[in-house]
């Protein structure tokens, strides 16, 4: 099996199933209860959360464990929202955002709040000019992802930030699921208040995510109990806290080199798809390492993702959320790219496990496809 869709989940390191088993086994106590088992658990809580507070560079109070990045870019969102609507209700993001952070949006824009949708450039990248000129008296809330799930475009979040640090009673939230392991951010130094990272994006197991909170009132989804700092109520994920620290500490021991073998089997790619008549590349230049997006004229994606897939190799069209969908990528349709290309593209993305002769695997089998495919179609020779 060659496994080429890993922005859309990764599989888990044996090392953190080992622990989330270990710890479910033998620290099954809930972290609020008064007795021992319930003390072993909530003192194992608190060692993941500093362990996770450290390798983001923060404070261990600022750690909100989730169920993952759709919870907690809710959170920021509407959680800045309610929390600060005393001062504002106008709210700044981007036109390819994630739909966790879209909708949430659009939930609010329904009861009355402002919402400005800033549209990117052709690489899918926002200014901060951009930002500046939408900031009004009432803005409380700046919410941008650092990369896009889709094509990798890298927004300019340190500048932004940088911009942000001028307008102090704006919050700056920042989606870094894509992003961690791959494009090194300071929380701390980018001026970031909120910060969103999911689990399963980094060979940890589904269900778990981090909403770091350095700074900023937020209004609680969930409402019970006091756990996560009254902002997440319900009996902590012990096992998944534990599994997601050590999943990001071997994620980050090893990023740099790791970064280093997705950008050049990237740019491989990108070559020996771009000598390909009828295949156009529409990520950016300035990509993240592991994500490349192109659209094939003339090949449904569909088609082509289920003919890969009886050879065992998997890609994707869009964003898992959005995959099922028909309508073509609404990434780029926003950044904008014509409609052919929107509804024709397809995305692979790679993994700290991804090699040589993954890729080299991949293009022999697609090479195959493709030729097959325009063949039948008399519209392309290789």
């Amino acid at each position: 099996m060659i496994y080429l869709d890993n922005s859309a989940t990764t599989r888990p390191w044996k090392s953190v199933l080992d622990t989330y088993i270990k710890v479910s086994e033998r620290y099954f106590g809930n972290p609020s209860s008064l007795h021992p088992l319930g003390g072993e658990a909530e003192k194992l809580l608190d060692q993941s959360r500093a362990q996770t507070a450290s390798l983001l560079g923060v404070n261990k109070k600022d750690i909100i464990f989730t169920s993952g990045a759709t919870e907690a870019n809710n959170l920021a969102v509407k959680g800045a929202a309610e929390g600060r609507m005393y001062q504002g209700r106008h709210i700044i993001t981007t036109a390819v955002e994630h739909p966790s952070v879209l909708e949430a949006a659009a939930s609010l824009e329904r009861r009355g709040w402002e919402i400005t949708r800033l549209n990117p450039d052709r690489n899918g990248e926002i200014t901060p000019d951009q930002v500046e000129e939408a900031l009004r008296a009432g803005t409380i809330l700046v919410s941008c992802m650092h990369v896009n799930n889709e094509t990798g475009s890298i927004q300019p979040v340190e500048k932004i930030g940088e911009l942000l640090k001028k307008y102090p009673k704006v919050l700056f939230h920042v989606d870094y699921v894509q992003g961690i392991g791959k494009v090194p951010l300071s929380m701390t130094e980018s001026g970031i208040d909120l910060l969103t990272l999911s689990g399963h994006k980094f060979h940890c197991v589904k269900g778990t995510g981090v909403l770091a909170v350095r700074s900023g009132k937020l209004e609680p989804l969930f409402h019970g109990g006091t756990q996560e700092s009254k902002l997440r109520a319900g009996t902590e994920n012990t096992a998944g806290a534990a599994a997601l620290a050590k999943a990001m500490r071997l994620l980050l021991d090893g990023s740099g080199k790791a970064a280093a073998r997705m950008r050049s089997l990237n740019l491989m790619l990108e070559e020996k798809l771009s000598e390909m008549k009828g295949i156009e590349i529409n990520s950016p230049k300035n990509r993240a390492p592991h994500i490349l997006n192109f659209s094939v004229a003339g090949i449904k994606p569909e088609t082509a993702v289920q003919a890969l897939a009886q050879k065992e190799i998997y890609i994707s069209t869009t964003a898992a959320c959005s995959s099922k969908q028909s309508s073509g990528s609404r990434v780029l349709y926003a950044m904008p790219l014509p409609r052919e290309r929107s509804e024709t593209a397809l995305r692979i993305s790679l993994s700290e496990e991804t090699t040589r002769e993954d890729i080299d695997a991949f293009l022999m089998a697609w090479q195959e496809i493709y030729e097959t495919t325009a063949r039948k179609g008399k519209q392309y020779e290789l």
